[in-house]
């Protein structure tokens, strides 16, 4: 089958990101198509080991999360919680699972990843505690330097992620970052990943297709 030119844009980019996930002591992985990264993804992924999550579009969209729920392995699922006190204790158990999976909100083309956080739970598991981090990103994710990241970060990806939850922050009001520094602030964190003290503990699957926010 005949690849399109965006394919194979794609292709070549996610090689020369690789490399420079290397560099840094990621791993790096190449899926075309979700059913790809899926497989990628539970490959590295013992059975019977525990796995958790923060909130992620583009890990649901792969079936991912749905796999572990469903596969033999101990899942840590916040939204099987009944409280939110219980919802905030499974949150803390993911802090040492075995494998944390998600995406990132956006990455350059020299392997850094950025990500805005809420309470900070998803950036915390990526900075220490899980044995290793899987995180997976739509070729729509990566951005040409470090500051466009940051931009994406700020611009696009939060202005989309407010709208899944309550509040009156500018950027749920108005669909633009306000800068704001308020209760409900989804932008409390800003975490920059440049490199992994642990040789491929990070393991981030690039996918051919445009995925999440």
């Amino acid at each position: 089958m005949t690849k399109t030119p965006v394919q194979i844009r794609n292709e070549l980019a996610a090689q020369h990101i690789i490399k420079a996930l290397n560099a840094r002591q990621m791993a790096g992985y190449y899926a075309e198509t979700k059913e790809n990264a899926l497989k990628i993804a539970l490959s590295l992924i013992p059975e019977g080991s525990s796995a958790g999550w923060g909130g992620s579009a583009t890990t649901e969209a792969i079936g991912l999360n749905q796999a572990l729920r469903d596969g033999n392995y101990k899942a840590i699922d916040r939204d099987t919680a009944a409280t939110p006190e219980e919802r905030d204790e499974l949150m803390k158990q993911c802090l040492t699972v075995n494998t944390f999976i998600m995406s990132t909100n956006a990455m350059s083309e020299d392997g850094q990843l950025v990500n805005l956080d809420g309470k900070g739970n998803r950036v915390a598991a990526l900075i220490y505690g899980p044995d290793q981090v899987i995180v997976v990103a739509g070729m729509n994710k990566v951005c040409k330097t470090l500051d466009d990241a940051i931009s994406r970060c700020r611009n696009v990806a939060s202005p989309i992620n407010a709208q899944r939850f309550p509040g009156n922050n500018p950027c749920r009001k108005n669909g633009v970052c306000g800068d704001c520094a308020m209760p409900g602030c989804i932008c409390a964190q800003l975490v920059i990943t440049r490199y992994s003290m642990v040789k491929d503990r990070i393991k981030v699957i690039l996918v051919g297709e445009d995925l999440g926010f």
